[in-house]
């Protein structure tokens, strides 16, 4: 059985209904309320503090070993009352209202992406639906210690992809046109995000959009990399897998250059590695995340970096400082949208981007805490390698 937290138990004297219904592997809410891995949707009710999970007959057995939940019903059965001696199956949603009024529940509160075929089906049998406000669980905020723990595991397993992309570029060796060669083969974005992701995996780590960068593909910041890389050219190494086990995020970026640095590119580096000192040094819990943002902006400003546009593009520091980070990749908050707040785990990732000299980001974890933050991430920052 799940142990209700305090969060929980206050959304209980509320005595509101809670309804989910999605698949708990795409959708992070569901995952949040059950910690059971499924591909396809299901139903979730939490009600006068039951939890009550509707699963397949392919998942009831699964789930009732491994979901936190009260309560574990076949949607078969609800099916099967629905289709009476009808040769074809209702509808997923027919069978969603044909349940929800059988335990009378006349109202509930869903999630804002909430399938809208299934808010119609409700309405249509009178149960109304109202979306929450972005947030549905709103403990997800605020970090565990045993979600810091389970994140940690997640930024190692970052890490090892991490390393792995460092001995790749270390043991290449440039070739004409300064093309970098490994194993008797040009080094493209292609073959050394595969080593990247297939190191992750081995440890555990579902790896998704790691990004490979260099050179002029690094400024545009989720430009995921492709073709040969170069000696003596800035390459974005963004990684951020998820743990298989928890599906839990981890996030870090760094950049690096195989060969030696030019003046303007290591100033390029070093700045962006001041700037994001800077944030690590003034995040703390109750101060206005856009002042971070701006100080930042300045701090490249005074550089002789700022932010604006050339040639019809932005250059510069055009993007947020960092985000939240948990069981989605970009969750609530934005860094410099908010007012930070305890246990608040974000990424820390400022960045500078100019098309003929390349683009720079470095990118750590951390947790605000009440005087300042807890960086996470453990991997060097190193530019020439």
């Amino acid at each position: 059985m799940k142990t209700k937290t305090r969060n929980q138990k206050s959304e209980i004297r509320n005595g509101e209904t809670r309804l989910i219904v999605a698949a708990s592997e795409t959708d992070p809410d569901m995952l949040y309320a059950t910690k059971f891995w499924a591909p396809d949707p299901f139903i979730f009710l939490e009600r006068n503090g039951k939890r009550t999970l509707v699963l397949s007959d392919l998942e009831i057995d699964r789930g009732r070993k491994q979901a936190h939940a009260d309560e574990f019903v076949m949607f078969s059965k609800f099916e099967n009352e629905v289709q009476g001696k009808s040769k074809k199956a209702p509808p997923y949603e027919k069978v969603l209202a044909h349940f929800l009024k059988k335990r009378g529940v006349r109202s509930a509160i869903v999630p804002a992406n909430f399938p809208l075929r299934y808010a119609e089906e409700l309405a249509a049998n009178k149960i109304r639906v109202r979306a929450t406000n972005g947030i549905f669980w709103p403990e997800r905020e605020a970090k565990s210690d045993k979600e810091v723990k389970m994140m940690g595991r997640a930024l190692r397993i970052t890490e090892k992809g991490l390393k792995r992309a460092i001995e790749v570029l270390k043991q290449s060796k440039p070739a004409s046109g300064k093309r970098l060669r490994w194993h008797g083969k040009t080094l493209t974005s292609e073959m050394l995000r595969a080593e990247i992701d297939s190191t992750i995996l081995r440890a555990g780590g579902i790896p998704g959009g790691t990004i490979v960068a260099g050179g002029d593909q690094a400024c545009d910041p989720h430009e995921r990399g492709f073709g040969p890389l170069y000696a003596d050219s800035l390459i974005i190494l963004d990684v951020f897998p998820r743990e298989a086990k928890t599906g839990y995020f981890g996030d870090m970026t760094r950049t690096v250059l195989r060969g030696r640095a030019s003046e303007a590119q290591r100033k390029l580096w070093e700045t962006v590695k001041a700037g994001q000192a800077l944030a690590l040094r003034r995040i703390k819990a109750g101060l206005d995340g856009m002042t971070i943002h701006k100080a930042i902006q300045e701090f490249f400003a005074s550089r002789g970096l700022p932010t604006e546009i050339r040639k019809g593009r932005r250059v510069g520091f055009f993007h947020g400082t960092g985000h939240g980070l948990g069981l989605e990749i970009h969750e609530h908050p934005r860094l410099q949208k908010v007012v930070l707040k305890d246990r608040q785990v974000l990424t820390v990732e400022p960045g500078l981007y100019y098309p003929g000299l390349g683009g720079v980001r470095l990118e750590d974890v951390v947790l605000v805490t009440k005087t300042g933050c807890k960086i996470l991430s453990r991997f060097p920052k190193q530019l020439e390698i």
